[in-house]
């Protein structure tokens, strides 16, 4: 294979949708409705101010920070409000725009969660609030430029990785086209530079694992494996997807993706070391129990893995079965916090959707061994995952997985329809690709649009109605 297949004009215009979809929620999204967006931009607005390493006082971890800057969130639009209808109004964004004069001096801003996080995630939204107060907005408008440059980057990476994946563009297309995807990348979290790093690391490593090293190609994934890895660690061993039996002495292509990855390591300990090393604990509510608990010391939960590694696999297994259909529906669109579903209807559209992206090929021709090697990378990958949160974001000895949500598995999802991707197209699969991926997003659009400034929505994780079936099939959840 010298050559990636020429993109055909279904491709450029799902690629079109979905820039459209993720520029669409960037704007109609209230300021910190996207999950954890305000400890996301306490973090980006902290590097915006020089801080690299976060501060501890106390039992709060975080920085000193503009008055003005964080009331947009400790006041204008806070996201502890009590379990009842919610409705934005364009007058909230006005008044928190002339309310800048008024809040003078800074705060301890306190963003347990991220503190630990590498300053590379948070390096567009920083950049983007930076510009808005370079423009003299007001502060609410600098947090849309940050979102602003956040999803440009996010988009730039996309488009990087599906110019240089040799084969299987439309996996990656129907995982960047499902309604999380768009909704996070248009939104201040880091999760669009995870996502586009992510993707491009697969999408180096496959292009150097089979189509050659090319001295440019060489250079790019040396240095995005650093960068994956400062993202999330646990994301490291997708470029594992690129290593192949060496086909001559000559070939360093598996040295290569195995130098990239070791590089990889060796940053993210590197940053562990410069950071302190130190784990920032913070309260969460139990999923089992509803009681507001902290979650456990690393070393104190590892601890318990090691004693009791048979009693940990139990752990994981059950709790893997409790949440699939959980991380199923949050991996296709759950908008707001986690908190607003999409009408019932479209996560059938959604598998469909994803199924045609298999359909639609590979390209190329592949083995059942080579197959395997991608499914294990994908499923070793979501282990790290599951395990990296039972070790930092779980209390201490619990029977469960906490903080895990499905979002966490986009990266690794391409990975998977391309290991099931037959060789060739199916007859009409690129036009089913399309014809569910279009009606997904609106869908998708008008949730949002509909749960947050018209009808309004709940905090609290709606449920399927018992009187409506038909209500829950057709409209959003708030609408139930």
């Amino acid at each position: 294979m010298l050559f990636a297949a020429p993109w055909t004009s279904i491709e450029k215009l799902l690629l079109a949708a979905i820039c459209a979809a993720t520029l669409f929620f960037a704007i109609v999204t209230p300021p910190f409705q996207a999950p954890d967006e305000n400890q996301h931009y306490m973090k980006a607005l902290s590097l915006a101010q020089g801080r690299i390493l976060s501060e501890q006082r106390g039992d709060a971890i975080g920085a000193e920070l503009p008055r003005a800057a964080l009331d947009i969130h400790a006041v204008d639009f806070p996201t502890d409000v009590p379990s009842e209808l919610r409705r934005f109004n364009r007058r909230q964004l006005a008044d928190s725009a002339t309310a800048d004069a008024g809040r003078s001096g800074t705060a301890f801003a306190d963003f347990p969660n991220v503190a630990s996080y590498a300053p590379s995630l948070y390096a567009p939204g920083a950049a983007g609030l930076l510009l808005g107060r370079a423009l003299d907005l007001a502060w609410i408008d600098a947090f849309y430029v940050g979102r602003l440059v956040n999803l440009l980057t996010g988009l730039a990476l996309l488009i990087a990785a599906l110019r240089l994946l040799p084969f299987g563009r439309n996996a990656m297309l129907a995982t960047a086209l499902l309604p999380t995807f768009a909704y996070q990348t248009g939104s201040l979290s880091p999760d669009a530079v995870i996502n586009g790093l992510g993707f491009l690391c697969l999408a180096l490593a496959l292009r150097t694992g089979f189509m050659g090293a090319a001295p440019a190609r060489s250079a790019a994934l040396i240095i995005t494996g650093p960068l994956l890895a400062l993202c999330k660690g646990v994301y490291l061993p997708l470029m594992a997807a690129g290593l192949r039996w060496q086909q001559h002495r000559r070939d360093i292509r598996p040295g290569l993706v195995l130098g990239a990855m070791a590089l990889g390591a060796l940053a993210f300990v590197g940053w562990m070391h410069y950071s302190g090393g130190s784990q920032a604990l913070y309260h969460i509510q139990s999923r089992k129990t509803g009681e507001t608990m902290m979650t456990a010391p690393l070393g104190d939960q590892l601890d318990i893995v090691f004693h009791d590694p048979i009693g940990y696999v139990r752990i994981l297994v059950t709790s893997v079965m409790e949440r699939a259909p959980v991380y199923m529906l949050q991996i296709v669109g759950r908008i707001g916090w986690n908190a607003i579903l999409l009408p019932l209807l479209a996560y059938p559209l959604a598998m469909l959707m994803l199924a045609a992206g298999v359909a639609s090929g590979s390209g190329a021709r592949f083995g059942l061994v080579q197959r395997l090697w991608w499914l294990a990378i994908a499923a070793g990958v979501a282990l790290l995952i599951e395990t990296a949160m039972y070790l930092t974001g779980t209390p201490l000895g619990a029977n469960y997985i906490q903080g895990t949500q499905g979002r966490y598995f986009l990266p690794l999802l391409p990975l998977v329809l391309l290991a099931l991707s037959p060789d060739r197209a199916i007859r009409g699969a690129p036009c089913l690709l399309a014809v569910t991926a279009m009606p997904l997003l609106l869908i998708a659009a008008a949730t949002a649009f509909d749960s947050f400034w018209v009808h309004g929505f709940i905090t609290s994780d709606g449920k399927p109605p018992h009187s409506s079936i038909a209500r829950a099939l057709l409209l959003p959840s708030p609408r139930w």
